[in-house]
């Protein structure tokens, strides 16, 4: 994807050489004030054994068809691994043009069978969401587990708007910041398999609007596809308790991601858990959709 900003892959140059310090790399960190955060592109292209001239050009959209051994170098140059290593050679082809393949839309239909899982699941909270973390069906203890998200329009629930945009959204996850930032890192991964996605341009256009702190982590460009881990919430009804999450990919859906919770059996956070459930139960319950 180009711009008159230039590239993605640019970009994703820009904000990860601005957060590598020199010291990091064994550079001597100099004197006075620098100018630029981070790495300047002449280290840079240093460390990766690059023309300064040649890195210039690939930050600014100008040189769009570097070697696989010339991203590896950068990737090591910056520290990057794992998720943010794959980016790096995602963006470098799309750059290029040698990634054509159509990516699959994002499927918003969840099927009968995976309705009827969700209740099965019960008493866990469990849900499904999109590819940019729209939700798209919960069951009963999920429900209560998010209080609010329910209350806007079915278009409008999406868990990276819940954290930022819902007062519940930014006091529910204990500690909010890293939660967050974990969130945006997902988008990042994920959106990098369609960056031109109507839904994620929309979503991203309306945080960067809405939110400052949204804006603020967006710009780092962190990248990390999430597989499961461990939450805590501070819960307004049942209080505090954490959870371990595990996410499962559905075939056949163009993207879409079943999420369960769970604690350990006998502890002070599945009695907390089981209490969404209880309470649940005790009112009318609304269908997964």
């Amino acid at each position: 994807m180009k711009s008159n900003g230039g590239t993605e892959l640019g970009r994703y140059l820009r904000a990860r050489r601005a957060q590598i310090r020199p010291e990091d790399t064994g550079l001597p960190a100099g004197t006075g004030i620098r100018r630029t955060p981070g790495l300047r592109r002449e280290e840079l292209a240093t460390l990766a054994g690059v023309s300064v001239d040649y890195y210039t050009r690939l930050e600014r959209g100008r040189e769009s068809n570097p070697s696989p051994a010339v991203v590896d170098a950068l990737a090591r140059a910056l520290h990057l691994r794992g998720d943010a290593h794959e980016r790096l050679h995602e963006l470098a082809e799309l750059a290029s043009g040698r990634l054509t393949e159509p990516r699959p839309t994002a499927e918003f239909t969840v099927r009968e069978s995976v309705h009827r899982m969700l209740e099965a699941l019960r008493p866990l909270p469990a849900y499904v969401v999109g590819p940019y973390s729209d939700m798209l069906a919960a069951n009963a203890p999920c429900r209560r587990l998010m209080p609010g998200l329910w209350d806007w329009p079915a278009q409008e629930r999406n868990l990276v708007r819940y954290l930022f945009l819902h007062p519940v959204g930014r006091t529910l996850y204990v500690p909010w910041e890293e939660t967050v930032a974990l969130s945006i890192a997902h988008l990042r991964a994920v959106g990098g398999r369609d960056p031109d996605s109507p839904r994620l341009t929309a979503l991203v256009g309306e945080l960067m609007l809405k939110s400052p702190d949204f804006a603020r982590l967006w710009d780092r460009y962190e990248v990390c596809e999430r597989g499961g881990g461990v939450k805590s919430f501070a819960h307004p009804k049942v209080g505090p308790m954490t959870l371990t999450y595990e996410v499962m990919s559905l075939a056949r859906t163009g993207g879409q991601r079943l999420v369960t919770y769970q604690a350990e059996p006998g502890s002070a956070d599945e009695a907390a858990m089981l209490r969404l459930d209880s309470a649940s139960r005790t009112a009318a319950e609304p269908s997964t959709r």
